[in-house]
């Protein structure tokens, strides 16, 4: 990932660099994947947090033209963006929302008979075929539409009669573990339903399955969590570019002794003379609580250059506390930038020491830091 930028507001206490180049090396890794599927991309929740605007923006750039978003309001915002993109949204129709959804040239994707019909009624009334997608139930058991719903529309009068279907999908449960065999049984579950609907194009592989190869890709793949640099799968040699950084300053150094503790809680006591940095961040900006640190276990890394430093005692809304004891005094000078996510430690990295997952760590990055967006 490109250096930290050096113009940065004296008052900023954190910076979160965004590379739209890392972002669209990514797109172009997927879409070689996919081959002759389209690539859809994901940008609910801001992009995962990375902002959507700049992260549509740059995606259109390289030709993507098909987004999955959310909610209502992330269309809105995304249809500002691309005017002439295909947006799909993935949670569903909401009783009272299909004039809302037609207004702007959102297609739905329909996971129950109820909002089937509800988007029928919107098309005969407008006496337009609207396109829509639907979601099918492959045993996920979210949403989407089973079976018995399938055999129910398609029975006349069908209410496949006054719209288009534009896309038939399902989501995978386990694509991130290739050796699942779910997987496989989603697979033949999805052939086996989709079959009952007229022929349209199909999308099942979410980031991770793209990587379980061309069996999974139909006509469209839908990435999400890939793009933004985090783990879609357990599969060797198929790392993704980091796409985001972050930093926090150093607010405050000082000497604690052995014996005294350190944070809510006096969870962490020291076994010997410390120098104690003190960096602007915590679980209000994103930096979990699960990567505090007690007597009983340790906490997540901080990076000040290439040398390693571990938290001490829990993490704050605002604050974290770390060990610099033996570092370089260069490293550590009041109001300077320390690594918390990026180069040295990803957002899988501090997942996995949390004990969550990437998506949350990425989509929990708070709106205090200092954006920067570095592109090509």
């Amino acid at each position: 990932m490109a250096s930290t930028p050096s113009d940065i507001p004296p008052e900023a206490p954190s910076l979160l660099t965004i590379d739209l180049a890392a972002l669209r090396k990514n797109y172009r890794k997927i879409k070689s994947l996919a081959k002759d599927a389209a690539c859809g991309v994901v940008v609910k929740a801001d992009a995962y947090g990375i902002g959507a605007h700049r992260a549509v923006e740059a995606l259109s750039a390289e030709g993507c033209d098909t987004y999955f978003i959310a909610t209502l309001d992330e269309a809105r915002l995304v249809r500002q963006v691309a005017p002439e993109a295909t947006l799909y949204a993935l949670d569903s129709l909401l009783p009272g929302t299909a004039d809302l959804f037609a207004e702007i040239d959102l297609r739905p994707i329909l996971g129950s008979v109820a909002e089937v019909e509800d988007w029928a009624a919107l098309a005969r009334a407008r006496g337009q075929r609207l396109p829509a997608a639907f979601h099918i139930d492959t045993g996920m058991n979210r949403l989407g539409l089973r079976a018995g719903d399938l055999d129910e529309i398609i029975q006349p009068p069908s209410p496949l009669e006054d719209f288009d279907i534009s896309l038939v999908m399902s989501h995978l449960a386990c694509a991130d573990d290739p050796d699942n065999p779910r997987n496989e049984t989603q697979r033949q579950t999805f052939d086996a339903l989709r079959a009952k609907l007229p022929p349209v194009p199909a999308s099942l592989a979410n980031s991770g399955g793209v990587f379980l190869g061309p069996a999974y890709h139909y006509d469209m793949v839908r990435p999400g969590i890939a793009l933004y640099g985090g783990r879609a799968a357990k599969l060797g040699g198929q790392t993704m570019e980091p796409v985001v950084r972050l930093e926090g300053r150093i607010l405050q150094v000082k000497q604690a002794e052995a014996g005294e503790t350190v944070g809510y809680g006096a969870t962490r006591m020291l076994k010997r003379a410390t120098r104690i940095a003190i960096i602007a961040a915590g679980y209000a900006d994103g930096y979990v609580r699960a990567l505090g640190s007690s007597d009983a276990r340790d906490g997540g890394p901080v990076y000040f250059g290439d040398h390693e430093a571990p938290i001490l005692g829990r993490v704050s809304m605002d604050l974290i506390a770390v060990d610099v004891t033996g570092l370089p005094q260069e490293l550590t000078a009041r109001g300077a930038l320390v690594e918390l996510l990026g180069d040295h430690v990803g957002i899988d990295d501090l997942a996995d020491i949390a004990g969550t997952i990437g998506y949350e760590i990425l989509t929990g990055l708070g709106q205090r830091h200092h954006r920067v967006y570095l592109d090509e």
